[in-house]
């Protein structure tokens, strides 16, 4: 009997349902919240919790278990160095889950589900981060003309029409090439009305 076994199904079975609740955990671990149906958040939180409990450990037994959720070493890597560390204080309630109210199109309840420290900075893809700092923004604007002393001097318009004419004669002329076989192979020469001859 299923005594207290109670779980959210997600209207998934098995396989697809961890698979969500996957997705979930290492988007929440990216991105620090995320935005989801109330019943996704319920059902994910545990996972999260337990997730941030074994980077509290910090043992390599504690990573590989840890890597056969997410199956990403880098975001392993940064839940083990960045996100257990700054839950060293606490011994529970990673995370929240705030109430947004419903979806608009199926009524869904929607809620925010997010890490009760959250840094603001490092909102970025881990990928991304880890690949080393992105070069300071250089200004791409143009910059000002300088003004000339000199004036600038325009041709005059005939020298302008002679230059274009010249770039036209340039161009080799087009051939046209006269069709290999006659209309309808010949075959008109074999209608020809006959003459009467008398």
């Amino acid at each position: 009997m299923r005594h207290t076994r109670k779980r959210l199904q997600l209207g998934r079975f098995g396989a697809w349902r961890k698979a969500t609740l996957k997705g979930l955990a290492r988007s929440l671990f990216i991105y620090q919240s995320i935005r989801t149906t109330k019943a996704r958040a319920m059902a994910v939180k545990p996972l999260v919790d337990q997730l941030i409990s074994l980077a509290k450990e910090n043992t390599l037994a504690a990573r590989r278990r840890s890597f056969k959720i997410l199956q990403d070493h880098r975001l392993v890597s940064m839940l083990f160095s960045d996100i257990g560390p700054r839950f060293d204080k606490r011994k529970g309630g990673y995370t929240r889950v705030l109430n947004l109210g419903p979806r608009r199109g199926d009524s869904a309840s929607m809620a925010i589900l997010e890490l009760v420290e959250i840094k603001k900075k490092e909102r970025r893809h881990p990928k991304k981060a880890l690949k080393g700092a992105q070069p300071e923004a250089v200004d791409k604007r143009p910059e000002p003309a300088k003004e000339a002393t000199e004036p600038i001097k325009e041709k005059p318009a005939q020298e302008k029409k002679a230059e274009v004419k010249t770039k036209e004669r340039e161009k080799p002329p087009i051939q046209k090439k006269e069709p290999t076989k006659k209309f309808l192979g010949g075959l008109r020469s074999i209608f020809k009305k006959e003459r009467d001859s008398l």
